[in-house]
Order: structure tokens, then C-alpha cells, then sequence
């Protein structure tokens, strides 16, 4: 009798043990690591169709479960930051290529393009006229565009990205 007893006492705690790291993984995906995969072409080179990238839930504040805004927010994404947002339902992953009052510098001579920094970013006649009003980079926003810019639908296309959307920034590929 005593040896089963101390069997039952001997399982108890391991299914405790379990069932604490069962909790503490889905807290931790919930709201500081998230592994996702990558579909489409838009950011490649840099990140492939189909990679595995380990997203940080935390670099810029606390994201309530479930949604792309914040609880708290403690910091906002960088020039050259990959972040994650939710854009039409979907995750999306972008590089900032400008944050929040940084100037736009427009050409719409024989193309049209974006230049940031020393980088011209090709520009479609439609993409032109949805950004050429702006000067520079409305308050909370960044302009988050694909690295592959012909097959990106980005912020060309859909416009700039409030800062409490993003949910997340690309730590390791």
C-alpha cells in the first residue's frame, strides 16, 4: 500500500511541473515570443517564402491578446526596423523605412519614385498620387515597405502605418 502512495505522490508533481510550463509557453507566445512563417516574395531578399522568423512581442510595449493595438507602449519602431503588423486580417511583415516626421522627397519626372535617404523606392502613378500630398511622415505613423519592392503591396499602396498597430519587430530569421 505505501508504495503506491508514494507512486501518486511521485506523479502529482510532475503533472504540476507539465501543466506550469504548458501555462508559462502559451503566456510567453501570447506576449513576448512569436515564431512566424513568412509567406509571400515581398520582403526577400531578406526574408524567403515559406522561413521561420522569431518575432519580439516586446520591443515596443505590451500588445493586448488577440488584437494589433497595445496596452502600453513603451518605444516606437526604428528607421530599418522589420516589424509585424496586422494589415486586412493578415499579418504582415515589413521593413520602416521612415518614421514619424521624417521628410518625403518626391520625383514625378519620366517615373515616379520615393527617395529616402540616398534610396530611390520606384513608385506606381497611383502610389504617387496616394502619397505625394505628404510632406513628411504623419505623427505616429511609418511608412513600412517590402524589400522587394515589385511584388510589396505596402505602404505605397495601403498608406502608412500607426505605430500602435505593430505588434512586433523580427529579432531572428
Amino acid at each position: 500500500m505505501s508504495c503506491r502512495q508514494n507512486n501518486k505522490e511521485k506523479k502529482i508533481p510532475f503533472i504540476l511541473i507539465l501543466l506550469v510550463v504548458i501555462v508559462l509557453s502559451i503566456l510567453a507566445k501570447i506576449f513576448i515570443f512569436d515564431l512566424v512563417r513568412i509567406s509571400g516574395t515581398s520582403m526577400e531578399p531578406t526574408l524567403k517564402n515559406t522561413q521561420m522568423v522569431l518575432v519580439n512581442k516586446l520591443a515596443y510595449g505590451i500588445v493586448k491578446p488577440f488584437t494589433s493595438e497595445f496596452i502600453i507602449q513603451w518605444k516606437k519602431p526604428e528607421t530599418n526596423d522589420v516589424v509585424i503588423f496586422l494589415h486586412d486580417n493578415k499579418m504582415t511583415v515589413k521593413r520602416v523605412v521612415a518614421k514619424e516626421n521624417f521628410p518625403l522627397e518626391f520625383y514625378a519626372d519620366s517615373e515616379y519614385s520615393l527617395k529616402i535617404d540616398e534610396k530611390l523606392i520606384p513608385l506606381t502613378e497611383s502610389q504617387y498620387q496616394k502619397l505625394a500630398d505628404y510632406s513628411t511622415v504623419p505623427e505616429n505613423m511609418v511608412l513600412a515597405i517590402g524589400d522587394n519592392y515589385s511584388t510589396s503591396i505596402d505602404s505605397r499602396d495601403f498608406g502608412f502605418v500607426s505605430v500602435k498597430n505593430i505588434v512586433g519587430k523580427v529579432v531572428c530569421k
